[in-house]
């Protein structure tokens, strides 16, 4: 009964306010206005042919345009990551920003990467999965050794963006209790249902040390 109790706990949906892919809405009398960015009309202007992104601490200069190897200013986020970079760690499951697969950390911060536009991301620093590793040692991340030795997986598909979610928890607070783990997954949707696995892997690392350092990101 009582893990049929924790169980529901876990899986209890929570409501998420969605990012508005593109930008912000301005609601007018009438009707909404979209608010364009100071990029998104330079592009419109054709006064901008590259943008500059900071993956995984590494900079790469994209030229915008159609063709495969360039960023056309409609991709998301996560097209680019995994079609132009190659960073496959980054998954696509919904493409509608409610699964988490998508989930990185922008300057710190978990975001669904599916839901924001390539050319939005200039001048942030993106981490993904990838990116966790220790980049010198090449060691691994506590918590991504932690789902390891929790088993906290199965298929593995959903694995990078709840790491990436609890990693941006570790981040903002120094010791988070339980809840606030459930809280900061509550986005990320595990199909294999390894929640209590995942749960047990987090908390291992609080419990270790608790929050994990910004600059190793």
């Amino acid at each position: 009964m009582g893990n049929l109790r924790r169980r529901e706990e876990l899986l209890k949906p929570t409501e998420r306010k969605k990012p508005v892919r593109g930008g912000e809405m301005k609601k007018g009398r009438r009707k909404a206005v979209r608010v364009k960015r100071p990029l998104e009309k330079a592009l419109n202007r054709g006064e901008k042919s590259t943008i500059r992104l900071l993956v995984n601490g590494q900079e790469h200069v994209l030229r915008i345009g159609k063709r495969p190897d360039e960023v056309d200013p409609s991709h998301t986020l996560t097209f680019t990551l995994r079609e132009t970079l190659g960073l496959t760690g980054t998954k696509i499951g919904c493409d509608h920003g409610a699964c988490g697969a998508c989930t990185v950390l922008m300057d710190g911060k978990a975001v669904l990467s599916c839901m924001i536009l390539t050319v939005e991301a200039e001048g942030k620093e993106i981490t993904t999965i990838e990116g966790l590793r220790d980049r010198e040692s090449g060691q691994l991340d506590p918590l991504q050794q932690a789902f390891i030795d929790h088993t906290a997986f199965q298929c593995g598909f959903c694995t990078p963006g709840m790491i990436l979610s609890a990693k941006a928890l570790l981040i903002e607070k120094a010791s988070p209790g339980e809840q606030d783990v459930k809280e900061a997954l509550s986005g990320n949707y595990c199909r294999c249902i390894s929640h209590y696995h995942i749960l047990d892997a987090v908390m291992s690392v609080i419990r270790m040390g608790g929050k994990t350092d910004e600059t190793s990101i």
